[in-house]
């Protein structure tokens, strides 16, 4: 996601940075969290866990909590890359 995709936002102030994964790291990241934890997440959800992953490998960040939402399920990703194999 980048700042044009953001538009919706009135103030830029109140975004701290932003982060850039692959979708090949966010399909691992939701395969265990359903292996491993048994959560059946799409796209954006996988992408928010890798997020905070990497923001907690962060020396600034460590020994602090991140909290993540998890705002959508696998359902309608059945028939694509996330889901497909």
């Amino acid at each position: 996601m980048d700042k044009e995709t953001l538009t919706l936002l009135d103030d830029m102030k109140t975004v701290d940075g932003f982060l850039q994964v692959s979708d090949e790291e966010v399909i691992q990241t939701c395969q265990l969290l359903a292996q491993k934890e048994g959560i059946f997440s799409g796209f954006s959800a996988g992408a928010n866990v890798l997020g905070a992953t990497h923001l907690l490998r962060r020396k600034e960040h460590q020994g602090k909590t991140v909290v993540v939402l998890l705002c959508d399920s696998g359902m309608k990703y059945l028939s694509t890359d996330l889901w497909g194999n």
